[in-house]
């Protein structure tokens, strides 16, 4: 079965009150239009005392994510890039180094983190970023569901049949991929990554890099624009 999953967190203050909200919407793999192969969807939310926006995103994805089976496809969509980072590169990271960054810092959100690891497993997860505020009415919704757990508001949640869902799921801005793309390309580099023959070096100018890479048939490199990125980078290189 395919799922799609649009999430939001919130917070007033860092750390304040906050909320989290998600659209959990179930179909199957017989069509290939988002809209037209949904035919169940419901709305999940909740809040907590003293948290942070970055925790109240986690929860929306672990608090979603609990409603679908394991073996299911799910394309799961969030503006927050914490989230995305953390799922698909730090967090292997974290967890071979004891939940230590390369720093040796404990990190941040642990039981969060711990508890994400668990709700993916058995699931094939399609990762994606949109912007926030920027239009997409499923994202605007999780936000309003946030928003108001967070101010102690009072919100319906939908649970029933897709056509009588009055909120639109189509998602026509630009993936994690193209905006994290967009976004390197006007910050200062961190350190450049290059891959040559599989062993993985770290460079700390371009001219470094490009000095190695060079006319060498299969080389790879990226530009890092953070320690957390460049961790990313070189996860996705080997």
């Amino acid at each position: 079965m395919q799922t799609i999953i649009f999430t939001d967190g919130a917070s007033r203050g860092n750390p304040g009150s906050g909320g989290w909200g998600a659209i959990v919407a179930y179909g199957d793999d017989q069509v290939e239009s988002r809209k037209s192969q949904v035919k169940r969807v419901i709305e999940v939310g909740g809040r907590e005392n003293d948290t942070t926006n970055n925790r109240m995103e986690m929860m929306a994805a672990i608090q979603a994510l609990k409603h679908v089976s394991e073996g299911n496809d799910v394309e799961l969509f969030t503006d927050s890039a914490y989230l995305i980072n953390g799922i698909t590169a730090w967090v292997w990271a974290w967890q071979k180094n004891n939940w230590q960054t390369k720093t040796k810092d404990d990190v941040l959100n642990v039981d969060l983190w711990q508890e994400l690891v668990e709700v993916v497993r058995g699931k094939k997860i399609q990762w994606k970023r949109i912007s926030g505020h920027s239009g997409v009415p499923a994202n605007e919704r999780c936000d309003v569901i946030a928003t108001s757990f967070a101010d102690r508001k009072t919100v319906t949640l939908f649970d029933g049949d897709a056509q009588d869902y009055r909120v639109d799921m189509t998602v026509t801005v630009g993936t994690e991929k193209e905006i994290k793309t967009k976004s390197k390309q006007k910050t200062v580099a961190y350190s450049y990554v290059s891959a040559v023959d599989g062993d993985i070096q770290i460079h700390k100018t371009w001219t470094e890099c490009e000095k190695r890479v060079k006319g060498t048939s299969g080389a790879r490199f990226k530009k890092a624009v953070s320690e957390e990125d460049e961790a990313e980078i070189i996860a996705e290189f080997s």
